[in-house]
């Protein structure tokens, strides 16, 4: 008997037919899972209010609360972000299958469902899942302000510490649709032309401009931006203080934060290649670190300070 990906998962079965519930319930505690059942869609959010399952198999059509609306509310909970939800239904036209996918689920599998292929689909989805979830907790530990909006401008995640620069900023819940009208204009406005070293700023008469810098797409639907208060004219007294360096070394570790090349550095400061790379070596010294990467990543924790203390 194949088991799902590891012992003690748990999975949240939602189907208001009691054949169906006992028949899936069986095939997979057979495959070594822990298996709880709601038969409503009201039933099954109260579940998750006290566990948080690995995976939910969610019945498409079921009277009062059907699976699409369920789908949609257990999304909105943080908690279940990550959590696959796979849908079963009878219903294979079109329309109803992007129903099912919009409303926030991963898969749908039609009745009458194969044990087998559930079970193969359930250890796809947990594993993706947990990659996912992974790699947000790295990014977390890592103490990156990162953002990721979805096409139509959803804020989909962020990391604890641009929460944190955003609440210091004075940005709650309430205007998040200012982000998202932002990014869906700069979205338009970049077209087919999208990539890395873009973005856009935030700018609220009630909090300090922050900048958010596009990353790239992920997965092909999550839009990455790392956010930083935006760069303002006079900083470079900020890190020429905070690391020691000359005033031309300021100048150029500043417009390093900003993305620029040496040779745009050069043009903007005046200096030959030469010169900029002698005044990097010096800057490299003394932040104590071997690649412009790394003095870009220092220069915007000094300069954001402020927002982290």
């Amino acid at each position: 008997m194949s088991r799902i990906e590891k012992e003690q998962d748990i999975v949240l079965l939602v189907d208001d037919s009691p054949e169906s519930l006992g028949f899936l319930t069986t095939a997979l505690e057979q495959a070594g899972v822990t298996v709880l059942v709601a038969r409503s869609g009201e039933a099954a959010l109260g579940i998750v209010g006290r566990v948080t399952p690995d995976v939910v198999l969610m019945d498409a059509v079921m009277p009062g609360l059907d699976g699409f609306e369920t789908c949609r509310r257990m999304k909105a909970l943080a908690a279940l972000t990550h959590v696959p939800i796979i849908f079963m239904t009878g219903l294979t036209e079109t329309e109803h299958i992007v129903h099912a996918l919009e409303s926030g689920g991963v898969d749908y599998l039609s009745k009458p469902i194969n044990v087998d292929e559930l079970r193969a689909r359930i250890r796809v989805h947990l594993a993706n899942a947990r990659r996912a979830q992974s790699a947000r907790i790295a990014l977390d530990a890592a103490g990156r302000h990162l953002v990721a909006f979805g096409p139509e401008g959803l804020v989909l995640w962020s990391t604890p510490q641009a929460n944190r620069l955003l609440d210091r900023a004075g940005i709650d819940a309430g205007e998040q649709p200012v982000m998202s009208r932002q990014f869906v204009a700069w979205k338009q406005s970049a077209g087919d032309a999208l990539a890395p070293g873009g973005g856009f700023d935030l700018d609220l008469a009630s909090a300090p401009r922050l900048q958010f810098a596009f990353l790239g797409l992920v997965g092909g639907d999550e839009y990455l931006f790392r956010l930083s208060p935006a760069l303002e004219d006079g900083q470079e007294g900020v890190l020429r203080q905070h690391f020691g360096l000359t005033a031309r070394e300021s100048d150029v570790l500043l417009w390093i934060a900003r993305g620029k090349s040496n040779r745009d550095i050069g043009d903007i400061l005046g200096l030959s290649p030469r010169t900029v790379n002698k005044h990097l070596e010096q800057v490299y010294a003394k932040l104590g670190v071997e690649n412009r990467a790394s003095a870009a990543i220092k220069a915007i924790q000094a300069l954001q300070a402020p927002f982290d203390a």
